[in-house]
C-alpha cells in the first residue's frame, strides 16, 4: 500500500485507527501487539512473501539480543551485525558485486524486499548500543514494533530505540494534548500528501523524459538538461520529505512521535550544513555508527578526511547497487573534505556565495544519483555545461512553485506547530484532503523514490 493510495487512505488507515482507539480504551494491554500486527499486515500487503523475511529478521535478532543480555558472549553481536549486513548484501548487492569483481557466478534473481535497508540499520543501531551498554533489553513485542512500525518501516526515518521505546508505555489518548497531537498528525498527513501529489509528482514529468533519453544515448539540449536536473532536484526533496511528513503524521495518530528528517536543506550555506538538514536521521546514523568508529575527528586531520570520504562513499553505495551511487557518495565525501580543509584554514565565505556554491554542487551531483549510467550522466553534464545545442521551451510551471516552497517555505513540522487551532483551519484541511483524493483518483500515482533503497 502506498500512503498516497485509496486502499491505504480509505481502507487500512480508518480500520487501523478504529481498532487502535477501541483497544487503547478497553484493552490497553493489547495496544502494542495490535500495532505490531497492523505493521505486519501493512508490510505484507506489498508482497506476502517478504513477511517471513521480516518476521525471521525480527525474531532472530531479538534472540541474539536476549542471548547477549543473559551471558554476554563477546562475538555474538559482531557476528549478528555481520549476518544482517550479509543478508542485505545478498538481496541488494550480489549481482552488482559479482559483476564488479568479474566473477562468473550464476546470476541471482532476488526481488529486493521493501525497507530491507531501513530495518537492517535499525537492527544494527540497537545491537550496537546493546553491546555498548547503552540500550536495555526489550521483549519481543516491543522489539518487533521498534523494527517494523508501519509508518517508518519502508523508508524511515531511522529511529533510535531511545527515541521511541519510552513512548510504547504511554496512554496516548489520556494525554492532555491528545486532541492537539491528533490534529497535528492529520495536518502533517495532508501536507505530506500535498507535497507528494501537487509538487513532487508533476516534476517527474519534467525529469523522467530527460534522463530516460540520456539512458538511451540521446543527448539533451542545454535547456532540457537544466530542466530535467532542476526538476529532479526538487522532485526528490518533495517526494521524500512528503513521505516523511506523512510518516510523522501517521505515527502521531497512533500516539508515537518520530524524529524529523528534513530541515529546509536547500537553504544550507555549506555542504556540511546541507547534510545536517537532509535525511537527518541517516546522516546521524552514518556519523555515529560509521564515521566516529572509523576515527572521526579525534585522530588527526588525515584520518578525519579519509573517514569522511569512506563514510559518504559507503552512504552512496547504501542508496543503490551501482557505481553512479558510489560516485555520488564519493563526490559528497570529497566535498565535505574540502569544506573541512577550508574551515581548518580559517577561511569563510559570504552566506549568499556559500549558498550558491552549495546548491550548485548538490544539483550537479544529483545527476549521478539519477542517471542510469556514467554514459547517461555524461550526456546530461554536457548539456548542463553548454556542450550541446541550446534548445528551447524551458518548462517552469511546476518548477517555480516547487522552488519557492523548497527555498522559502518552513518545514511541515514547524508549520503545523505554528498554526492555531481554529475551526476555519479544520475546514481548510478538510477541503485540502478532498482535493488530494480527487487528484489521486484522477492521475497515476508514483511510488516513493526512496522505496527502492
Amino acid at each position: 500500500m502506498l500512503f498516497n493510495s485509496f486502499p491505504f487512505l480509505l481502507g487500512f488507515l480508518p480500520v487501523a485507527l478504529v481498532l487502535h482507539a477501541l483497544v487503547a480504551r478497553y484493552r490497553p494491554g493489547w495496544r502494542l501487539p495490535l500495532l505490531a500486527l497492523l505493521s505486519l499486515v501493512f508490510y505484507g500487503w506489498w508482497d506476502v512473501r517478504f513477511v517471513p523475511l521480516l518476521a525471521a529478521s525480527v525474531g532472530l535478532n531479538w534472540l541474539v539480543a536476549r542471548g547477549f543480555s543473559r551471558s554476554r558472549p563477546v562475538l555474538l553481536i559482531p557476528l549478528a551485525v555481520a549476518a544482517n549486513l550479509l543478508v542485505l548484501a545478498l538481496f541488494k548487492y550480489a549481482g552488482f558485486l559479482s559483476g564488479l569483481l568479474g566473477l562468473d557466478l550464476p546470476r541471482l534473481s532476488l526481488s529486493l524486499p521493501l525497507g530491507i535497508s531501513f530495518f537492517t540499520f535499525h537492527h544494527v543501531m540497537y545491537l550496537t548500543d546493546l553491546r555498548a551498554g547503552r540500550a536495555p533489553p526489550m521483549d519481543l513485542t516491543r522489539y518487533a514494533l521498534y523494527i517494523g512500525f508501519f509508518p517508518q518501516v519502508l523508508a524511515g526515518p531511522l529511529v533510535r530505540w531511545s527515541e521511541i521505546l519510552h513512548q510504547f508505555d504511554e496512554a496516548p489518548y489520556a494525554r492532555p494534548d491528545a486532541a492537539e497531537r491528533i490534529g497535528r498528525g492529520v495536518m502533517l498527513l495532508c501536507i505530506g500528501l500535498s507535497k507528494k501529489v501537487f509538487l513532487g509528482d508533476p516534476l517527474a514529468a519534467y525529469a523522467n523524459p530527460v534522463f530516460q533519453a540520456a539512458a538511451e544515448g540521446k543527448a539533451p539540449s542545454v535547456v532540457e538538461a537544466w530542466q530535467g536536473t532542476l526538476a529532479f532536484t526538487f522532485q526528490i526533496y518533495f517526494d521524500f520529505s512528503g513521505y516523511t511528513d506523512m510518516a510523522l503524521g501517521l505515527a502521531l495518530l497512533f500516539g508515537i512521535v518520530l524524529p524529523q528528517n528534513f530541515d529546509v536543506p536547500y537553504r544550507a550555506t555549506s555542504l556540511r550544513e546541507f547534510w545536517r538538514r537532509w535525511h537527518m536521521t541517516l546522516s546521524r546514523f552514518l556519523r555515529d555508527y560509521l564515521y566516529i568508529p572509523l576515527g572521526g575527528n579525534r585522530r588527526g586531520l588525515g584520518l578525519q578526511l579519509a573517514a569522511l570520504f569512506a563514510t559518504m562513499t559507503l552512504g552512496g553505495l547504501w542508496h543503490g547497487a551501482g557505481l553512479t551511487f558510489v560516485a555520488w557518495g564519493a563526490a559528497h565525501g570529497a566535498g565535505l573534505a574540502a569544506v573541512t580543509l577550508w574551515r581548518r584554514a580559517g577561511l569563510s565565505l559570504p552566506a549568499g556565495l556559500g549558498w550558491l556554491l552549495t546548491f550548485g554542487f548538490v544539483v550537479l551531483t544529483w545527476v549521478l544519483f539519477r542517471a542510469a549510467s556514467f554514459e547517461a550522466a555524461l550526456l546530461v553534464f554536457k548539456g548542463l555545461f553548454g556542450f550541446a545545442p541550446v534548445g528551447h521551451g524551458f518548462k517552469w510551471r511546476a518548477l517555480l512553485p516547487a522552488a519557492l516552497v523548497a527555498l522559502a517555505g518552513p518545514t511541515a513540522w514547524a508549520a503545523v506547530h505554528r498554526l492555531p487551532p481554529r475551526p476555519w483551519l479544520a475546514l481548510a484541511f478538510g477541503v485540502l484532503i478532498v482535493v488530494v483524493l480527487l487528484r489521486i483518483g484522477d492521475d497515476a500515482n508514483y511510488e516513493f523514490i526512496y522505496f527502492q533503497f
